[in-house]
């Protein structure tokens, strides 16, 4: 029970920023290119209570650790926050201006791994490489990693969907978006099926090849 506990207590503040702030990375963009919508919901904030989904940032997450924890084998961390609201129509370029409202969460995900791998190495420099503050940094590095290699996939509606549908052209950027009820079915299945670690591979490579930069 006390190894849960830890495991809990290591992730959650990992946890809870990398959603919250992927989605506020959002809102900010989004009213860098003409739509204010979740700035006047209040969303554009670094306040994890204004972005948090109690099932989703929470209970998803805490139960996916317990899981793993309990039958011994790694699982793939997932949960989400409240979405924040983007009204594309609002966009100066709509269609265009969606990749970089899109690419915004992912990026920000990026940035936050190389924040903690930054805190690592300082935290292997002072020689507290055993401590509770270096497994958090550890967490902080792959829960953003995951979630921006996750976030990417082509699929509508994760990000990865909205960037392609931005860069096809309109006849077959319209007629992808028809996966879009069906894109979260989608990842579940590939989630249950294992396929949807080989299709984060590489986005995985890549950003771990980055945060080496710094480490």
């Amino acid at each position: 029970m006390n190894d849960i506990i830890q495991t809990i207590a290591v992730y959650a503040i990992p946890v809870i920023f990398a959603i919250t702030l992927h989605e506020a990375a959002h809102g900010f963009v989004a009213r860098m290119f003409g739509d204010p919508t979740a700035y006047q919901a209040g969303r554009i904030s670094l306040n994890p209570a204004r972005h948090i989904d109690p099932v989703g940032t929470l209970l998803v997450p805490v139960a996916i650790l317990l899981a793993s924890k309990l039958l011994g084998s790694p699982g793939m961390l997932f949960g989400w926050a409240k979405p924040v609201p983007v009204d594309f129509s609002r966009l100066r370029r709509p269609k265009q201006d969606m990749l970089w409202v899109a690419l915004a969460g992912p990026a920000a995900n990026l940035l936050m791994a190389v924040l903690w791998a930054f805190s690592l190495r300082l935290f292997l420099e002072s020689g507290l490489q055993e401590s509770f503050w270096f497994e958090m940094a550890v967490a902080g590095v792959n829960v953003n990693l995951v979630l921006m290699a996750l976030n990417l996939l082509p699929i509508l509606p994760l990000d990865g969907g909205r960037i392609l549908f931005s860069l096809l052209p309109n006849r077959m950027a319209w007629q992808y978006s028809k996966i879009e009820p069906y894109g979260l079915v989608i990842v579940v299945v590939l989630l249950v099926t294992d396929v949807l670690w080989l299709l984060m591979r590489p986005v995985l490579a890549m950003g771990t090849t980055i945060v080496q930069w710094f480490l």
